[in-house]
């Protein structure tokens, strides 16, 4: 199962990453960025879920502790937050973009020769 959660997770990141290189429309950028973050999400709870560390130091043992074990997921909440704090910024550079230049489209802007 662990197997198939990683294709998916990789499925899922390249779909975002050819999101991210071929579409020119900021918004979709965003978005495929966003589809990004959350196949390494899903990456993650998979980790957390199918691989468990050797000893967990308590007494039950590894058998009985181990759905105690929450990295995984923690790991996934800290980008979730950190991806919504990234969404929150590219959609103020975007409507800042757009009030400046009328135009989403990211070959037509080139605020580095202005």
């Amino acid at each position: 199962m662990l197997e198939r959660l990683l294709i998916l997770s990789v499925v899922l990141f390249c779909i975002g990453l050819y999101g991210v290189l071929s579409r020119r429309h900021i918004i979709a950028v965003l978005m495929s960025i966003e589809l990004m973050f959350n196949a390494v999400n899903v990456a993650l709870v998979a980790f957390s879920r199918y691989v468990t560390p050797a000893d967990l130091g308590a007494p039950g043992g590894l058998a009985e502790n181990a759905r105690y074990v929450l990295t995984g997921q923690g790991l996934a909440v800290f980008v979730i937050v950190a991806a919504a704090a990234e969404v929150a910024l590219g959609l103020a550079l975007v409507i800042a973009l757009m009030r400046r230049t009328d135009t989403l489209d990211i070959t037509a802007v080139n605020l580095m020769r202005r």
